[in-house]
């Protein structure tokens, strides 16, 4: 019988839970969110944010059992963020996650939640490891490439700014509200986006790292600098089209990047294990004594900036020049969930990787510093 497991995510704004089944089937997904709480602050208080999480994480978790037509007794396994994170929410989701293991008797996986992200693609569409990832939230920016559970090599990472966090300033300059991605691209629908010339940071460069501080700033300028002549204020124009010039800028500062990662995935990881760029699986008419053996090599993209439909429009389009599959969660597996969280406890699960109930949180917590155990 398939295992069933009970997951927790509280690492920012979103109080979930979820019961994630081993034959990939999600039988509950709960999230609540505090966007009526942060809203009057134009982003998320961590205070506020831990506060709530107390007041509503007991009711997310018997929605979801309750929804999964399961009590605690038909759960094998609990899985919880662990970080990185806003410390005092992370501490919350753990600590209640933690507290059922000990009740019940059950095995604990503390979950890299940046490796929920990574890993949901496997819940979705059966990738197989080693793939490329681009991994693009409110607070991280990151080119990986991940070989298997646990382990991942760094690519590139922004120097500055997480394109997210960039995104919501950007909103917030054009009073657009918050959450600042869906309102610039709601807005960008209505743009044009060769009205306004902002800068492509890092583009053409070598390497793979990502830059956003400099667009941002190039956005506080050209508004500032139209704020002098329109005392009046921003026409509905001038914020449909900044939004539209912003967004397509931040798209293709990515894609660059991107393309730059597939060079370096290519060499370091694709020849290692025996890949055949441009080749399906599964289609006999190139190799058929060797179909079931290679595969294309996947890009895939991950986090909440990924719910993005221009950059996944643009990463497609990029993917198919390059001999890449292309993958991205469904819409509402990109955004903060407890379903990523679930699976990637599994995954952790049924490699043995289970953790002590005295694994600490942690604020800060990169990829690259898993080692093949999962922990740094």
């Amino acid at each position: 019988m398939e295992k069933i497991i009970l997951a927790i995510e509280t690492s920012c704004d979103e109080c979930a839970a979820a019961l994630v089944r081993g034959d990939k089937t999600i039988l509950s997904s709960v999230i609540h969110t505090q966007l009526e709480t942060h809203l009057q602050y134009g982003g998320v208080v961590p205070e506020l944010a831990a506060r709530a999480h107390l007041e509503t994480i007991q009711a997310v978790v018997t929605r979801a059992l309750t929804e999964a037509g399961c009590g605690y007794q038909d759960i094998n396994a609990v899985a919880a963020t662990i970080g990185p994170g806003l410390i005092g929410g992370v501490l919350v989701g753990a600590n209640f996650a933690k507290a059922v293991a000990l009740a019940r008797g059950l095995p604990f996986m503390g979950v890299n939640h940046l490796e929920g992200h990574a890993l949901t693609v496997r819940l979705t569409d059966d990738v197989a490891f080693p793939y490329l990832l681009l991994l693009v939230s409110g607070g991280h920016s990151q080119i990986l490439a991940v070989l298997g559970v646990g382990q991942y090599r760094q690519l590139g990472t922004t120097l500055d700014d997480a394109v997210g966090e960039c995104f919501d300033k950007v909103a917030k300059i054009l009073g657009l509200g918050f959450p600042g991605g869906p309102a610039v691209e709601a807005a960008a629908r209505l743009g044009q986006a060769q009205r306004f010339a902002l800068p492509t940071p890092m583009r053409g460069r070598p390497g793979c790292d990502l830059s956003f501080s400099g667009l941002k700033t190039a956005v506080r300028r050209q508004v500032d600098a139209l704020l002098n002549t329109q005392p009046k204020g921003l026409s509905p124009q001038d914020r449909t089209d900044m939004a539209a010039s912003f967004q397509r800028a931040a798209s293709d500062c990515l894609t660059d990047r991107v393309s730059q990662a597939m060079i370096v995935f290519r060499r370091d990881y694709i020849n290692q294990v025996g890949y055949q760029v441009g080749y399906r699986a599964g289609d006999p008419a190139h190799d058929p004594a060797g179909a079931s053996m290679r595969q294309e090599p996947t890009l895939v993209v991950a986090g909440g900036v990924a719910a993005n439909q221009t950059l996944r429009q643009d990463l497609a389009q990029l993917a198919r020049q390059q001999g890449f599959r292309w993958v991205a969660p469904p819409l509402a597996l990109c955004t903060d969930n407890a379903a990523m969280i679930g699976w990637a406890g599994l995954e952790r699960f049924r490699l043995g990787l289970i953790d002590p109930l005295t694994v600490p949180t942690r604020p800060r917590w990169p990829l690259d510093e898993m080692n093949e155990g999962g922990r740094a």
